[in-house]
């Protein structure tokens, strides 16, 4: 892989934000609301741009978040009990492997180094 220089700001301008939760919302807005800015081991660096409540997920790795712009929180399923952890610009968490998770935001813009595949979930699923 070739070292290029990663442009943040270019890369959130081209991103529409997407408004997550209920309803639904349509899939080619999801998919243009993500982009992948490089590979990274075995996933890539991701970054996004939403509001609302998004999907529990989960990946087979750690994955490492950093808020661009905003905050939020990230709820997190710890022995089936939701934690919650408040984000602001500029602050990092790292999701442990397997981790369901999601978020609650009035508007965030993040950064994500995220294993692949990830698995998504509408409901709060059980850790297993």
């Amino acid at each position: 892989m070739k070292a290029t220089p990663i442009d943040l700001p270019e890369a959130f301008a081209n991103l529409p934000p997407v408004a997550a939760g209920t309803p639904p919302v349509v899939p080619d807005e999801v998919e243009n609301a993500f982009a992948m800015l490089s590979e990274f081991g075995n996933g890539g660096v991701f970054a996004t741009s939403f509001s609302g409540k998004t999907p529990w997920e989960r990946h087979r790795g750690d994955e490492l978040v950093l808020v661009i712009e905003g905050q939020g929180e990230l709820i997190l399923l710890i022995d089936d009990e939701e934690e919650r952890r408040e984000l602001s610009k500029g602050q990092l968490i790292i999701v442990p492997e397997k981790t369901w998770h999601r978020f609650e935001t009035t508007g965030l813009q993040v950064l994500g180094v995220t294993p692949q595949p990830t698995e998504t979930s509408a409901e709060r699923r059980p850790q297993t």
